[in-house]
Order: structure tokens, then C-alpha cells, then sequence
């Protein structure tokens, strides 16, 4: 069997890589293993993208993260295989499932009948393990198994679970080394009761931090694990060799003073911060899990007999008819093709106001019913939804690196060695120039540093900015697909705007409508004959009237370029434009003619309906400016944003607009080529160009740009290209991207202007800079509740973006 069948990403969930010095790490891991194409920590999604080339170059890459110290979310499961008949059958059913894409490893005992699998529960699921076995002629016996997101949410909830016991034990525990360290040092055995209550904090609930030091210095590389199990472990140590050889200081006319409490209380402190951490950067996330949970579980499927069957998401396959009910949520992608109803599509589009659903209408997963109940037909399924692309397209944005991030990678790449380096030299100079003391002095002062450095505030600075940002605007209705345009957003100082889909609705409508002498007779006939007209604007026509109201027509016949005529009882009637009627010698009234006359000003399309005598009715039809441009338009410009319009229609069309909207700069009658070279104009002359457009011949447009924005409901190509994404379709969401921009921007800002300032300030001090002016000595537990507060910071600031408006 072949084993080259990894094409994709594959996409490898982490445990504990909690920084962007730690990410550097599992890179520079992953760079060691062969068979890899590409590779790319997404720190803020949990998870490294591969590229492998073949099954050895996953499992290897599991292992190198294994070997670094660092977690791999993956599941073991032993399940009874059936039909086995021989030993050669346990090895077929063991080599089935190895081959699986996202198996990791495979095991068929052929004396129990049992299969024991690990695989990545993001890559692969039990159903699938289940049908490779079954392609070979076995089966699987295997339980209901949730989806692959609740299954992780569920590893991820163990270990929070996890992390909350040995954070209480630990503060449990250090307590008591704390209150006799501070008031009750002289109390007999008092160096024997801290070390009974220090050591389980220390080398058990502190465990992790020496296991995966170690594992990063046979690798030769060091994090924040390292700093931690060093400072802990020389105190603690230290505090061990003062309190067995208390004669050897004695005789040196020194105290033998011990650091239990300071071991102790670090780790307590640390794992505290690691709580809150976890906890923030659980609200971080939040805009995924939200999107994640719009998906129900079960649907009702209507089969070809007729009869109703509940059955599970992932069974459902296109062309599947599928009952909604009222308040229920829609499972997949869709048109309705039986009943109606109003949809709340506001968790995708942004928009308060339910939508009305009637036959032939798409429907989305995710939104929710209301009142009506309706049938459809799924179109698209599973990762194929709109609702499962915003969520990746949220998940590779909140993975992706803001420029800023490179300047902090760097930092982060040398971090922990200098502050090793600055340990070891603060160790020296106190040893050197510290007195009596000078030795446990030197000891402490090292540990404080190490203790109170904190990689992980550089390496959160940005990254939780971005995703709580990302997912503001997913809420929103804005989609962002990188770091990159969320921070260049805030830079823009022009915008340009197509005007058709952009501006406009994007479709023809009917604005006005003139009656010389109106009854039902004369509207029917006139729908009538539009109905079978083939012209784009007589649909316009057809959606304004009450398509009740039809006449019937003996004859019909269509004038190319001019309009229709048909035949209705005894009379002939023409609907068409003004070349029709003078080609008939058709009267118009004076007061209909007036009307056209203004309409046209407008540069609106005129219509006339005449029978062959007189003109009877004269219509206006325009591609309407949407609601919200108006108020859009109005908010850049009072931003200080400079917009300018292009359009391919006809400069009286163009100079309408632009003065209905309060657009000052304009170019008509441009080709879609053209749109792109004033892009480059506008960016010769120092413009940080911004292009919202939404159809194809705007994307040259939009991959020219500076920032790309796409309408929602355009085409795909527009939306593949931009960088960015309205799904609503309203331009009152480009000014709060630009806000959501600055404001993110700003976040990332304080962040690392925060955890700079805490690491310059707090290194020196931790040295004992201050001791020589004042005798300041900064105690390591301080420091470590220093540095636990530091990185909690740092994320809970990144979330006060989630309640700016």
C-alpha cells in the first residue's frame, strides 16, 4: 500500500506552547524532520500546519513535539475488531488502519480481537477508522462518538480541570511554608516542616517544568520551563544543602538561611498565572467557539417515500430534502423549495432584522428560523457551507503573524539565554562585590531574575490581540482573512469604491411609476407582457407589481431595441422605449412627458406603456443606492478619508450618483483593467489605498491595493482576492473595520510597550540594582507573582477589546 497520501495540510492540535518564543521552539524541531514541504506554528489556534509528504513525516512530527516537552492533542482508543479470522487478518486490519490519514499509530491483537488506535481527533474521527477497517472486510465495533471540536474542547477542559487541582494544592500547601518562613522561622523543626511542605509543591505539582526542561536541553534549547525549574530548583536545593550543613555557614559566622518559601510560593504563583491564563485566553477564543455552536447536531430529513427520519449532520449528503421548524437552527447550505419563513442571519451577516425566505431562496447553516416552517434542498454540506468557511478563514487569520510579530519573534528567539546570562552574571557580581553574605545573596538575586523574566508577555503581546480582533469582526459580519490587513486597515487614507453591488443594490429596480389612466385591467396586461419579455429590466417590472393581476395575451412579439408589443382583447399595447412610440406614432401627454423628462436627469431608465393610441403609463427604473451607503459615505469622510467612485456606466449615471451620495471624485465609463492602474495612480502620489469591490472585474483592483475589501454577496473570485470581507454587503461596516484596525493596533501597543517596560524594569530590580542606593532586595515570591500577573495582563488588556464599540 502506498504511503505517500498526504496531499493537504495537516493541521496538529499542541498542548502547552503558551509563546511565541515556545512556537519558535516546536519550528526549529519541526526543521529536523524530513519529509515535511512546509511547516508553521498557529499559536493562537493551538495547532501547527504541516505539509508532509508522506505518513512517517506526521507521526515524526508528533514525536519531535513529544520530545521537546511540548503536548500533542491526540486520543488512544481500543476497540473489538470483528470478522478476524487468523493472524494474517489482525496484520491486514492493523495496516488498514495505519495508513488512515491522521492515524498516528495502530495495534490489532489478534488473541484479544481488540484494535488500539492514536490518532489526531482533528484529522480523522472513529467513522473513518471504522470504514478503513471495513474496506478490508472487517468491522469495528465502536460506540457514538461526538465530533472532532468537542472531543478536543473535552482535552482541553481535562487539563484546565487538571490545572485548577494542582494550583490549589500548590497555594494549599505553600501556605504553610509561607506564614512560618515570615513569622516563625525560630519554632523548633521550622527547617524540617518547609521542606515537608515545599517538596510535593516542588517535585510534584511543579514536575512538568523540570520534565520539559530537560527535554528542551537535549535538544539545546530553552523556555520559560527552563527559567522556572532552574530558579525553583536552586533555591530548593540551596535551601536542602543550608539546612543539612548548617555548621559549614556556622563556623563562617553566617546564618544558614533557607528558601523553601520562596520555591514553593514561585511555583504556586506560576501555576496560579497558568489558571488565569488558561481561563482569558478561553475568552479569546470565543468568536470560534460561538461560530462553532450554530451547527446543530441532528436534522430532520423528508425521504423519497415521504416519511421524516432525525439523523445525524455528518450523514447528510446534497440534494437531501431537509425540514426546518420553527426556532430550530439550519444544519447546512441550501434552497428552500417548499414554504416560507423569516431567517435570523445576524450571526453570520451581522444584520439585526430576519430575512424572508421564500421559494428558490439560499439558506445558510447556522442561521436560525423563526416563526415559519419551511423545506429545502442542501446544496452544500460540511466543510462546503459558508458557515464552515468563515470559521476557517477566522481560524487562518487568528493563526497568521501581524508584521509587528517578526520584531518580537526575534526577541523572543534570544530571550531566556540572555536572561540566563544576566542570572549568571548577577550571581558573579553579588559572589564578587556582596560581602559577608555574598553567596546566599548572589543565589537569591540569580533565582529572582530568572523568576521574574517573563517570555510569555512578549510572546502574547500580539497574538491575543489579533484573535480577540479577528473575532470581533467575525461577529460583526467582518471577515478578516490575515493579521496583516487588520493591521494595515488603520493606515487607509483612501478608498475607492465601485459603484454597481458596491454602492447600488447591484440589480434594477423600479423607483417611480406615472399613470395616465391606471386600473387592474391595464397593470395585468402590462405584467403580462413583461413576464414574457426577455429584456433584463423588465424583471424589475414583474417584482414591483402584484404578479396576481396577469391579463391574457392572444399575441405577442418583441422589437429588438425598442421594446414588445402584444395584442389584449381588441387593442395593441407597446412597452418600450421613446423610439417605439415615435416609430408608431404614439401620442404623449404633456404631464407624462415632464415626469420622464426629470426621471431622466436622474439618469434613471424610462419606460413607456402605451396603448396605440396614447402612452399610458411611463416608468423609472435605477439601480437603487443601498440604505446605508448614504450614512457610510458621510462617516469616511468625516474620518478624513478621501473616496473616490468608478464605474463603467455613462458619465450622466456617474455624476448623479456622486452627487446623491457626496462623493467628490469620480471616473466614468472605466474598464475593469483601468480600475487597477488608478489604484497605482493613487498609490504614486502617497496613498494608502484601500478598493471595496464585488464582482470579477474588480479583482485586479483588489489584489493591487493596499487593503482589499470584498462585498459579501458578490462573486467568489472578488472574496477569494480581498483581504477582507463584508458579508452583509453594507459599506457601514468598512468604517468599523477601520476602527476595529486602530483599535487592535493600539491593543498590540500597550501589550508589548507593557511587557518591555515589566522585563527592563524588572530584570534590574530583580538583580538588586536598587541594593547599593537604598538595600532593596526584591523577594522571589514577589517576583513570581510578578511574572504570573504579567502574561494575565497582557491577555486580559486584549480582551477589553471584545467591549470597545
Amino acid at each position: 500500500m502506498a504511503t505517500d497520501i498526504y496531499r493537504d495540510t495537516v493541521y496538529i492540535p499542541l498542548q502547552d506552547v503558551e509563546s511565541e518564543h515556545c512556537a519558535l521552539i516546536v519550528e526549529k524541531g519541526l526543521a529536523q524532520v524530513e519529509g515535511l514541504e512546509s511547516y508553521h506554528v498557529e499559536l493562537n489556534n493551538h495547532r501547527v500546519a504541516i505539509v508532509p509528504k508522506n505518513r512517517e513525516a506526521v507521526v515524526n512530527s508528533v514525536q519531535a513535539i513529544k520530545d521537546l516537552g511540548y503536548g500533542v492533542s491526540t486520543l488512544t482508543k481500543t476497540f473489538p475488531v470483528l470478522g478476524m479470522t487468523c493472524a494474517s487478518c489482525a496484520s491486514s486490519a492493523e495496516s488498514m488502519v495505519k495508513y488512515e490519514q491522521g492515524v498516528l499509530s495502530s495495534s490489532v491483537n489478534f488473541a484479544t480481537g481488540n484494535l488500539t488506535v492514536e490518532y489526531l481527533p482533528n484529522v480523522t474521527d472513529l467513522f473513518k477508522i471504522q470504514k478503513a477497517v471495513q474496506a478490508g472486510g472487517y468491522d469495528l465495533l465502536i460506540e457514538d462518538e461526538s465530533t472532532q471540536q468537542d472531543t478536543l474542547e473535552a482535552i482541553h477542559e481535562a487539563k484546565f480541570r487538571k490545572l485548577k487541582i494542582k494550583t490549589r494544592w500548590a497555594v494549599l500547601l505553600s501556605l504553610p511554608v509561607v506564614i512560618i518562613g515570615m513569622f516563625f522561622m525560630d519554632m523548633p523543626f521550622a527547617n524540617i516542616t518547609m521542606w515537608l511542605f515545599s517538596t510535593p509543591v516542588v517535585l510534584w505539582l511543579g514536575k512538568d517544568f523540570f520534565v520539559n526542561a530537560w527535554k528542551q536541553a537535549k535538544h539545546r534549547s530553552a523556555n520559560m520551563d527552563t527559567l522556572v525549574a532552574l530558579s525553583t530548583g536552586i533555591a530548593y536545593l540551596f535551601s536542602i544543602f543550608n539546612m543539612l550543613f548548617a555548621p559549614y555557614w556556622h563556623q563562617r559566622g553566617l546564618h544558614a538561611h533557607v528558601y523553601f518559601e520562596a520555591a514553593s510560593v514561585v511555583i504556586a504563583f506560576i501555576l496560579l498565572g497558568k489558571l488565569l491564563e488558561e481561563k482569558a485566553k478561553g475568552n479569546t477564543s470565543s468568536a470560534i467557539k460561538k461560530l462553532m455552536g450554530l451547527q446543530p447536531k441532528t436534522v430532520m430529513v423528508i425521504q423519497s417515500d415521504g416519511t421524516e427520519h432525525q439523523v445525524p449532520i455528518e450523514t447528510v449528503n446534497t440534494d437531501d430534502i431537509i425540514l426546518v421548524k420553527p426556532g430550530e437552527k439550519i444544519a447546512v447550505d441550501g434552497v428552500v423549495i417548499n414554504g416560507n419563513s423569516y431567517v435570523d442571519e445576524s450571526m453570520l451577516s451581522g444584520e439585526p432584522v430576519p430575512v424572508l425566505k421564500i421559494q428558490h431562496e439560499k439558506v445558510f447553516a447556522g442561521t436560525i428560523n423563526q416563526k415559519g416552517s419551511f423545506q429545502f434542498k442542501a446544496t452544500k454540506v460540511g466543510k462546503e457551507t459558508m458557515l464552515a468557511n468563515i470559521i476557517k478563514m477566522v481560524q487562518d487569520a487568528q493563526g497568521s503573524k501581524a508584521p509587528v510579530q517578526k520584531l518580537v519573534d526575534r526577541i523572543a528567539a534570544v530571550f531566556v539565554p540572555i536572561v540566563i546570562g544576566i542570572a549568571i552574571l548577577t550571581f558573579l557580581l553579588w559572589f564578587i562585590l556582596g560581602g559577608e553574605n555574598h553567596l546566599a545573596q548572589g543565589v537569591l538575586a540569580a533565582v529572582t531574575v530568572l523568576v521574574i523574566a517573563c517570555p510569555c508577555a512578549l510572546g502574547l503581546a500580539t497574538p491575543t490581540a489579533i484573535m480577540v480582533g479577528v473575532g470581533k469582526g467575525a461577529e460583526q459580519g467582518i471577515l478578516i482573512k490575515d493579521a496583516e490587513s487588520l493591521e494595515l486597515a488603520k493606515k487607509v487614507k483612501a478608498i475607492i469604491l465601485d459603484k454597481t453591488g458596491t454602492i447600488t443594490e447591484g440589480r434594477p429596480v423600479v423607483t417611480d411609476v406615472q399613470w395616465k389612466d391606471n386600473d387592474d385591467r391595464l397593470q395585468g396586461v402590462l405584467i403580462s407582457m413583461e413576464k414574457q419579455s426577455e429584456h433584463p429590466l423588465a424583471e424589475a417590472v414583474v417584482g414591483y407589481f402584484n404578479e396576481d393581476k396577469i391579463a391574457s395575451i392572444s399575441f405577442i412579439e418583441s422589437i429588438t431595441g425598442k421594446g414588445v408589443k402584444a395584442s389584449a382583447g381588441f387593442e395593441t399595447y407597446y412597452v418600450g422605449n421613446r423610439r417605439l412610440l415615435e416609430e408608431n406614432r404614439i401620442e404623449i401627454p404633456e404631464e407624462l412627458m415632464s415626469y420622464a423628462a426629470r426621471w431622466e436627469n436622474q439618469s434613471k431608465t424610462v419606460i413607456w406603456f402605451a396603448n396605440s393610441h396614447h402612452v399610458l403609463a411611463v416608468i423609472a427604473i435605477a439601480d437603487r443606492i443601498k440604505k446605508t451607503s448614504l450614512a457610510a459615505i458621510k462617516e469616511m469622510q468625516a474620518m478624513g478619508i478621501e473616496l473616490y467612485m468608478l464605474t463603467g456606466d455613462n458619465e450622466s449615471t456617474a455624476r448623479s450618483i456622486a452627487a446623491e451620495t457626496g462623493i467628490h471624485h469620480y471616473k466614468a465609463e472605466v474598464l475593469p483593467e483601468h480600475k487597477a492602474d488608478f489604484v497605482k495612480e493613487l498609490q504614486r502620489k502617497g496613498q494608502f489605498v484601500a478598493m471595496v469591490g464585488d464582482g470579477i472585474n474588480d479583482s485586479t483592483a483588489l489584489a493591487t491595493a493596499d487593503v482589499s475589501i470584498a462585498m459579501g454577496k458578490g462573486s467568489d473570485i472578488a472574496m477569494d482576492v480581498a483581504k477582507m470581507t463584508i458579508i452583509s454587503a453594507d459599506l457601514t461596516k468598512i468604517p468599523q473595520a477601520i476602527r476595529l484596525s486602530k483599535q487592535t493596533v493600539a491593543t498590540i501597543k500597550q501589550n508589548l510597550f507593557w511587557a518591555f517596560i515589566y522585563n527592563l524594569i524588572g530584570i534590574p530590580l530583580a538583580a538588586g540594582i536598587l541594593y547599593p542606593f537604598n538595600g532593596f532586595l526584591l523577594n522571589p515570591m514577589i517576583a513570581g507573582a510578578a511574572m504570573a500577573l504579567s502574561s494575565v495582563s497582557v491577555v486580559s488588556n486584549s480582551l477589553r477589546l471584545r467591549w470597545k464599540k
